[in-house]
């Protein structure tokens, strides 16, 4: 059995262009097995805890390997809470909207939680950065107005699917298929189109992806 983590970042749900395609993704992995399991964290009706002094203060002293305080230590306890939870699984389905040319900050306060030395990254003079969300796959589901692969200048515009997979394989994750939904900002005829196609894609990696967590599970049974 897999377990899946689908992070859910847009407000408008059934208008959603992005979760409409992650519902075609969903639908492909959970057909494949019976047994895979899907949890669903829609980051809007999700509480995020603020990343205020305490909770900054605790991530500090685990860098310099220092004893918190008891606040440092609650906040801290929290944010692990929050950051085991996505380490979890074993793979990840993440669906958003471009928003202001970059993500939403929904996703991004979720992902400041997350990304803390010693739960999802290390550091040593010696080794540098590593991630430490090792062996695992994402899927990324990006919504954009404008067709932003349509030319290196308009990529450079492009601060959703840069920053996504940039962070998520400094955590760690390296196999990352992104699937662009673009552009939603034209006619009717031609987003259904769009959507289709992004449909198309969506259930065929879930089918790959299922595939993938069943062979590394066989392994994980050789191994042990």
């Amino acid at each position: 059995m897999s377990k899946l983590l689908y992070i859910e970042t847009s407000p408008r749900k059934d208008r959603s262009a992005s979760i409409d395609v992650a519902q075609s993704f969903l639908s492909a992995y959970e057909d494949n097995d019976s047994d895979n399991q899907v949890e669903t964290l829609d980051l809007w009706d999700f509480k995020l805890p603020e990343f205020d002094g305490d909770t900054i203060n605790a991530k500090y002293r685990v860098m310099h390997g220092e004893a918190p305080s008891p606040e440092e230590q609650a906040a801290w306890e929290t944010i692990t809470k929050i950051t085991d939870q996505f380490k979890a699984a074993d793979s990840y389905l993440i669906s958003t909207p471009m928003w202001n040319f970059s993500i939403p900050y929904k996703l991004k306060h979720y992902i400041d939680i997350i990304s803390q030395p010693g739960l999802t990254w290390s550091f040593t003079p010696e080794e540098g950065y590593q991630g430490l969300v090792t062996g695992k796959s994402a899927t990324l589901i990006l919504a954009r107005g404008g067709e932003y692969s349509s030319s290196a200048e308009v990529a450079a515009m492009d601060f959703q699917r840069t920053y996504l997979e940039m962070i998520l394989g400094f955590i760690g994750i390296n196999d990352i298929n992104t699937i662009l939904v673009e552009p939603t900002l034209t006619d009717v005829e031609s987003k259904a189109g769009v959507i289709v196609s992004a449909k198309d894609q969506a259930t065929s990696i879930a089918s790959r992806v299922q595939i993938k967590q069943s062979h590394q599970f066989l392994i994980k049974l050789q191994v042990y």
